[in-house]
């Protein structure tokens, strides 16, 4: 069941970095990420953060495009997927992959609008989307949770993300925040 929604706006990479790393260090319990958006929007620059956030170290977070899948050790092991180049359920279920939803870490799906129907009914959902306003082009992220846990970790997130008067994000050293 949805809980809410609610957005973020970033002006740069780094910072939508940042807003990943902070929901990273809130998730301490098994947690699907539904990541959709157009392409080009910070879906990958995100999950970078996340997995940072996740106790992810030493290792360069890429797109998992073409092999599908890519597994991070930290804190709580991370599965990142893209769901961009399957076409079919059956191509989910072939690789096994079903095993990683919600399993025993965190599970961050791109492009997982293609396949809706394969998420669990808790879950959080990241929409990546461009704008423009007077000050430029950002990026707005939202977030739809749906389920208890999901919920806790958006309101946590929220509660942690600081504004400088100018508008910019406060990107407060990990280190300073409370868990």
């Amino acid at each position: 069941m949805q809980q809410a929604k609610a957005f973020l706006t970033t002006r740069e990479a780094e910072e939508t970095v940042h807003i990943g790393e902070l929901l990273g260090m809130f998730i301490n319990r098994p947690l699907v990420v539904a990541l959709d958006g157009d392409l080009g929007t910070g879906k990958t620059v995100f999950v970078r953060g996340a997995a940072r956030g996740l106790g992810v170290e030493g290792e360069q977070v890429a797109s998992p495009t073409f092999v599908l899948l890519k597994i991070y050790r930290g804190r709580l092991p991370v599965h990142h997927f893209d769901f961009y180049r399957l076409s079919e359920e059956d191509d989910f279920y072939e690789l096994g992959f079903e095993e990683y939803l919600p399993g025993e870490g965190a599970a961050f799906i791109e492009w997982a609008g293609r396949l809706p129907h394969l998420l669990p009914p808790e879950y959080l959902q990241v929409v990546l989307e461009r704008m423009e306003d007077e000050q430029g082009e950002g990026r707005r992220i939202w977030f739809v949770p749906f389920g208890l846990e999901a919920s806790r970790v958006v309101e946590s997130l929220f509660g942690a993300v600081t504004w400088r008067t100018n508008g910019s994000l406060h990107r407060q050293q990990p280190r300073d925040i409370m868990l």
